[in-house]
């Protein structure tokens, strides 16, 4: 069943260029190694609020992503400029 991951965080304004660079290099990392992530958004709520919105096709597959993740480099790279990190996933019952 397919799994939306919202992952929110903060970071400097600074550094919004790095935000953005790095989460596009760790959505390439992550379909480079894994499959299952069929969307991967990047939005901003305000200038240090940002959300990641990413779709996978299964649970198992995000879980999946999630255990390789940790000391990845690409994953290193973006969680360095992110602070205050929270993520829920929803479990898409109906798609109307």
């Amino acid at each position: 069943m397919t799994v939306i991951s919202v992952t929110r965080f903060h970071a400097d304004p600074a550094d919004a260029e790095q935000v953005q660079a790095r989460h596009a290099a760790l959505v390439a990392a992550i379909r480079e190694t894994r499959s299952g992530l069929t969307e991967a958004r990047l939005g901003r709520l305000d200038d240090e609020t940002w959300v990641g919105v990413w779709r996978w096709n299964s649970a198992d597959d995000l879980r999946a992503a999630r255990q390789a993740a940790p000391g990845a480099p690409a994953a290193v790279a973006a969680f360095e400029v992110a602070r205050d990190v929270t993520a829920e996933d929803i479990e898409i019952l109906a798609e109307l």
